[in-house]
């Protein structure tokens, strides 16, 4: 039996791939290259309201894969954390669209996705015990690598390195569009795969 909630992984990434591509081109003089995602949405941009409309409606995929995923991580017998963490990206998802920048919470909703972000790693550790999900586990594995990567090159505008930092500057939007794309990446992927995976073809508990 083929559970179609996983397939709301791939729905998810689409629909941040569309709407964030969409909604730039509606934003006046926004630069895709220089400027962060959340600049599509901040605080008096004509394009905030559609924008924390589009974060709520990924953040409802991606609950929706993570229920899946928790569904099976129990009859199985899996580590239920990838799934806990893929909720938690969906939370913090939806306040960095509900509180727009430079709302207070909208840093705070951002750097929480840090948490969110482990669930590939997390993923990769926790259930490569399992022969039955060695491809979604081998896949979680080069995608930490990805995510992490990314994710070090978009934590330089905190340390402002003097080497680094005027390089990165001009095109820092494409490098936090890299960290999203890794991670929406790896939840479309497992989640299409897991969709193509029978459940009786899982390991029993």
């Amino acid at each position: 039996m083929r559970d179609s909630r996983f397939l709301f992984g791939p729905l998810g990434a689409l629909v941040l791939l569309v709407g964030v591509g969409g909604l730039a081109l509606l934003v006046p003089g926004y630069d895709p290259v220089r400027q962060t995602v959340s600049e599509i949405g901040e605080m008096g941009s004509p394009m905030r309201i559609p924008f924390a409309a589009m974060l709520c409606a990924v953040a409802a995929c991606i609950l929706v894969c993570a229920a899946a995923l928790l569904d099976l991580a129990k009859a199985t017998g899996r580590s239920r954390w990838p799934a806990y963490l893929t909720a938690f990206m969906a939370v913090a998802a939806t306040g960095v669209g509900i509180f727009a920048f430079p709302h207070p919470l909208h840093n705070v909703f951002g750097l929480s996705e840090l948490v969110g972000y482990q669930a590939p790693l997390v993923l990769a550790l926790t259930w490569r015990r399992d022969p039955s999900a060695a491809e979604v586990v081998r896949l979680s594995g080069w995608m930490t690598a990805v995510v992490w990567a990314t994710i070090l090159i978009n934590l330089v505008p905190m340390f402002r390195d003097p080497v680094i930092w005027p390089h990165l500057k001009p095109v820092y939007g494409l490098a936090q569009r890299a960290l999203f794309a890794s991670w929406f990446a790896w939840v479309a992927t497992v989640g299409a795969q897991l969709y193509r995976t029978p459940r009786r073809s899982a390991a029993p508990a």
